[in-house]
């Protein structure tokens, strides 16, 4: 009987559902938005409850437009990675909203932990910064800060977990607390030699072991659900990988020095680098890539803060835009920038730079300066980012990029693709996958089922557009060094 699998991809701004044949065709697609909530400055959470109930609405949505044809179903999940769920085992309920990736909150928490010489310890076991990007520090204050929170996980009340974690808790009725190694490699709580909890990271940020989840391959068995009676028997879940990973396997990037980049609300640079672990270059982290058919691959990764979330930021709070859509042709009205750059620094500044004090600015502003300038000025933002993250890995770990595969709402716009060519020198190759991370998630599943059986096989089920080739213009190797100069100006003022 052919099994159809509903590919989760709960991400920073909404939950999608795409709903995959056998083959790796896309025959269905289901969405609900989620609240961004910021109550006070710096700080970013998420509705834990929206975020499952939209959940349960695009899974019920896919499989009601979808035809009854006699199908078995499957469930894989890909989600934002470190954003971290604290809640009560015994009433379901969460001590708070969900700290999101972007929040601030635990910035003091881990300035103490640099202050305290901490930073090489979690880098050699955990392959990360001490950032508040990452959930560790989120997690550390939620206990210190949520009135009875601390007493409540000392006494084993409390699990956390990123948001697969908690999505697969909800659906399975609490049965799993289970997470897999690329989640868990983006909590600063996880050793990724030994691809389990560490004991000495948890304890410096004051985590309960009773609270972790137990972490498994991606291609691992999660537990089984009816969604809540949707299905008349239950339904396994099997697939789960974090976003960046899943556009990183549904690139087809499973051989040593292949890389993408995903376009989303904040950008996600991957390269693999093989079986061994390696320390990251400055600026950069190691993450467990993606672990499958019995094999665990390490990945260098650097991450933009803000690209698409720039894009939105000038529709939803300047009203400088209708839509995304529009940008384009503002941007190409204008032939150049005219002297103005941004810096999209709202939660600080990512990789390779991590100043997480660091503030959004324009700069070279005149009176000159009209809406296309703004416009063009955020789109090469997103470009410049990601030709910083790029420089890092290929100029300290002797990397030399072929080419750049590419996903993400961004990456439709023509443009922006042919800057990125343009800044690296290499061809830019989108994939005709809409979404490579839910993709991903379908590989992870076809492998934890068996209708996948080796790394070839699904690399066989790639789609790609024609590349696009750098055209070699200097104009934007000069814009790029004005942008390096910005960024020189904001570390010397720090």
């Amino acid at each position: 009987m052919a099994t159809r699998v509903i590919s989760v991809d709960q991400s920073t701004q909404s939950t999608k559902g795409f709903l995959f044949d056998e083959k790796g065709q896309v025959i269905g697609r289901a969405s609900r938005p989620h609240r961004q909530i910021y109550p006070r400055p710096g700080f970013v959470e998420h509705d834990p409850e929206e975020i499952y109930a939209n959940t349960v609405e695009v899974i019920r949505e896919l499989v009601k437009n979808s035809g009854d044809d006699g199908s078995e179903y499957s469930i894989a999940i890909t989600n934002q990675r470190e954003t971290v769920v604290v809640w009560d085992k015994n009433s379901g309920k969460p001590v708070c909203n969900a700290v999101v990736w972007q929040c601030m909150r635990g910035e003091a928490i881990c300035n103490e932990l640099k202050a305290a010489g901490c930073g090489e310890l979690f880098r050699s076991r955990s392959g990360l910064l001490i950032d508040p990007y990452f959930s560790g520090s989120g997690v550390k204050w939620i206990l210190d800060n949520v009135d009875g929170a601390r007493r409540a996980a000392e006494r084993g009340e409390l699990l956390m977990g990123t948001v697969e974690t908690w999505l697969i808790w909800k659906l399975t009725g609490g049965k799993s607390h289970v997470t897999d190694y690329t989640n868990a490699s983006r909590t600063m709580l996880f050793n990724v030699h030994a691809l389990d909890w560490d004991d000495e990271l948890r304890r410096v940020l004051t985590v309960p072991e009773s609270m972790l989840a137990e972490p498994l391959p991606c291609d691992a068995f999660f537990g089984e659900t009816t969604v809540e009676g949707l299905f008349s028997k239950p339904v396994p879940i099997e697939g789960v990988i974090g976003d960046s990973h899943g556009a990183l396997t549904g690139q087809m990037c499973f051989t040593e020095g292949s890389g993408k980049a995903t376009y989303g609300t904040g950008s996600s640079v991957m390269v693999n680098i093989g079986e061994t672990f390696s320390a990251a270059p400055p600026g950069l982290v190691t993450s467990i890539g993606y672990s499958a058919l019995g094999r665990t691959f390490y990945a260098f990764e650097g991450n933009v803060h803000s690209t698409g979330m720039s894009i939105t930021w000038l529709e939803k709070k300047l009203g400088l835009i209708g839509s995304a859509s529009e940008i384009e042709a503002l941007a190409t009205s204008v032939t150049d920038n005219g002297g103005v750059y941004f810096v999209p620094a709202f939660s600080g500044l990512g990789a390779p730079w991590w100043l997480p004090t660091a503030k959004a600015t324009f700069t070279g502003m005149t009176l000159g300066t009209g809406k296309a300038h703004i416009c063009r000025a955020v789109l090469e933002s997103i470009g410049y980012q990601i030709a910083d993250l790029i420089g890092a890995m290929t100029s300290s770990a002797g990397i030399r990029l072929r080419e750049l595969k590419v996903d993400g709402g961004p990456t439709k716009n023509g443009f922006l693709m042919e800057f990125q060519s343009d800044l690296l020198g290499v061809p830019v190759v989108r994939s005709e996958i809409e979404d490579a991370s839910a993709f991903g998630a379908f590989l992870m599943n076809g492998f934890a089922s068996g209708r996948l059986e080796s790394f070839g096989q699904a690399s066989a089920l790639a789609h790609f557009e024609p590349e696009i080739v750098p055209a070699g213009s200097p104009s934007v190797q000069k814009a790029y060094e004005g942008w390096k100069e910005v960024i020189r100006d904001m570390i010397n003022k720090k």
